[in-house]
């Protein structure tokens, strides 16, 4: 399928929105303050003007921690506005693409987590994103949703905070006990299209390549990207969180995705290590 179609993005600021915006510049890539997708009317009458072919929702409520003491606020974006976006994707018969997370997972096991294996979410976010796969489903509309985990991009992010930090400072403490795959906007954001050419319809995993790592290596592996030398002190998520205050989401410490049945369709992201790689230099360019 050539990209002749009519695409509309949800979440156009955001990490993933933006990547968007760059792969497909025809596209309706519609941000917070032009398209409120919490308020189902206005999806339905932008749908109605649009009559996308796509309709990809880019926006989601992702701060994990205050989701704990913001729970109303965090399903109504995860769970609500998605009711609303799946019904009008159903009326104008739009494929509707969605991002869920590897917080669905309890992470309690070694080894990677299927599309198929058993979901416990253990914060308010993970259930949201979960109910968010239902929610996205309600109307029948056509649907390809995505798990995905440890997002980076143009925006705010674990890789860009490190950086910043170890620009500053001589020393980090890097949690080391939760284990997963970093991935990429831009290289998620092609492995979607990826899948929309290929036909692709239903639920699968799609995260970045490579080893699976602990924050910790992602840490490392960014800091020696940009050319510091700083020591990364590796310590517990009970140790890091010992001593900060507010509410703090439990985390899976597994959230290594098992991406088989992408790759059936042929459709891999590149090794997590060369995106960071490739992002820290567009950051140090930035910088300068």
């Amino acid at each position: 399928m050539g990209r002749n179609k009519t695409f509309l993005v949800t979440g156009g600021g955001g990490q993933l929105g933006r990547a968007f915006a760059r792969l497909l510049p025809d596209a309706h890539v519609l941000g917070r303050s032009e398209l409120d997708i919490s308020d189902p009317a206005a999806v339905e009458r932008t749908l109605q003007s649009v009559q996308p072919d796509y309709l990809i929702n880019a926006a989601a409520y992702t701060a994990v921690d205050k989701a704990e003491e913001e729970p109303d606020e965090a399903h109504r974006i995860n769970v609500g506005a998605v009711i609303g976006l799946a019904r009008a994707a159903k009326a104008v018969d739009a494929q509707l693409v969605h991002f869920s997370s590897d917080y669905v997972y309890k992470g309690n096991r070694p080894g990677g987590y299927s599309e198929n294996d058993r979901t416990v979410p253990l914060s308010t976010y993970g259930r949201t994103k979960l109910q968010g796969e239902v929610a996205a489903r309600s109307a029948g509309a056509r649907t390809l949703i995505l798990r995905t985990s440890w997002v980076f991009g143009q925006g705010n992010n674990f890789v860009r905070s490190i950086v910043g930090a170890a620009a500053k400072l001589d020393e980090l403490q890097v949690v080391d006990d939760q284990r997963g795959r970093p991935t990429y906007a831009p290289d998620l954001a092609e492995g979607v299209l990826a899948l929309i050419d290929a036909g692709a319809d239903g639920l699968y995993n799609l995260t970045g390549g490579g080893r699976v790592a602990s924050w910790a290596d992602v840490a490392e592996t960014a800091i020696e990207a940009a050319g510091l030398e700083v020591a990364v002190q590796r310590v517990s998520t009970e140790q890091y969180y010992a001593s900060k205050t507010g509410p703090i989401a439990t985390r899976p410490l597994n959230s290594e995705l098992d991406c088989s049945r992408a790759q059936q369709l042929g459709v891999t992201l590149r090794p997590w290590e060369d995106a960071v790689t490739e992002f820290v230099a567009e950051l140090m360019e930035e910088s300068d």
